[in-house]
């Protein structure tokens, strides 16, 4: 006897609305069993209910852990880059103040807007664009990401942008959005060389031949480089590696200019060598708290950043925001 259609706990997912997506990926097996084909049919990712409860979750969780400096409390609803830079920075504070975070204000998150986009596969994913009590007057995009029904909404990616800067997404006759591939052919960049390519322009100003438009996070962040690695008696070094696997995969929303807004990761190591009769710079109580080993001569900092990105069909790459958090330091 067959038991189990695969829709045994769809966590609030308008039932209806999924049967009727699914209505070509239906089957009669031989035991006259119905199996749906999720994994293959093009789907909604969520429904517009479960993502605003998502996000809810997700600022529950979110409060609790910055008000205890509990890494734990919100590790189940974080993942990829937010995740390593959300649990580094807990880790650090909860080290420099055990009983807590003494200047915890809760995170309110309002003005929601889902962008939901339809796709084969796992994982599925959405984005929540929401204003926010903290950062001014940018706007909070938080993607969000599961690999099955069964599992929790994590965020994945949390950048800041201009409210001016969100592009607006073409949107089907139900209101999805339409998800880009990451080797998607008809973008100046695709997805998924983006973050490798990114890399290469931080490192030689070029990308590998791809351009990036001028701003904070191209030419400004590279000049401040070349500032910092000139200091006297303190020689600094980059390294840039994209990440791009599993959790830190890129994600990919179309735009209506038939471009792409792109989420996606990057580690960075910079590494401070003092000068012979010198020593590095004492770093900050939150660096501290990361670094192992003793810091004699060099301080080596690892950072893992996330970008969102306006990736056009022809012409430079626009970074609209990046949120780059420490993850380890060591000493030596």
């Amino acid at each position: 006897m067959c038991r189990d259609l695969g829709l045994r706990r769809l966590r609030g997912f308008d039932r209806s609305a999924l049967l009727a997506a699914s209505v070509t990926a239906l089957s009669l097996t031989a035991s006259g069993c119905v199996v749906v084909h999720g994994e293959r049919e093009v789907l909604p990712a969520t429904t517009r209910a479960e993502a605003a409860q998502a996000l809810q979750e997700f600022t529950v969780a979110y409060n609790k852990a910055d008000e205890a400096y509990d890494s734990s409390l919100d590790a189940e609803y974080t993942t990829g880059a937010l995740g390593d830079i959300d649990k580094a920075r807990l880790t650090a504070g909860k080290a420099n103040n055990p009983d807590g975070n003494p200047g915890h204000s809760p995170l309110k998150l309002t003005d929601a807007k889902f962008t939901i986009p339809k796709k084969a596969g796992w994982p599925r994913w959405f984005l929540a664009d929401a204003a926010a009590n903290k950062g001014g007057d940018v706007r909070w995009l938080l993607v969000f990401t599961r690999s099955g029904l069964e599992e929790t909404w994590e965020a994945a990616y949390l950048t800041l942008v201009a409210p001016d800067d969100i592009p607006e997404f073409p949107l089907d006759k139900d209101g999805w959005a339409e998800a880009v591939p990451a080797n998607a052919t008809d973008l100046a960049v695709p997805p998924g060389e983006l973050s490798a390519t990114y890399a290469t322009y931080l490192k030689d100003g070029k990308g590998g031949g791809a351009a990036f438009a001028e701003g904070p996070h191209t030419s400004a962040w590279r000049a401040l480089r070349t500032k910092q690695s000139a200091r006297p008696g303190l020689a600094t070094q980059y390294i840039d590696e994209p990440l791009t696997n599993g959790d830190y995969a890129p994600l990919a929303l179309r735009t209506e200019d038939g471009g792409a807004l792109v989420f996606f990761t990057t580690r960075h190591y910079e590494k401070q060598t003092a000068a012979d009769g010198a020593s590095v710079p004492t770093p900050n109580k939150d660096v501290l708290a990361l670094t192992t080993g003793e810091i004699r001569q060099t301080l080596t900092m690892e950072f893992v950043s996330n970008e969102v990105a306006l990736a056009p069909g022809d012409g430079p790459v626009e970074i609209l925001g990046r949120i780059q958090g420490l993850t380890s330091a060591k000493g030596e």
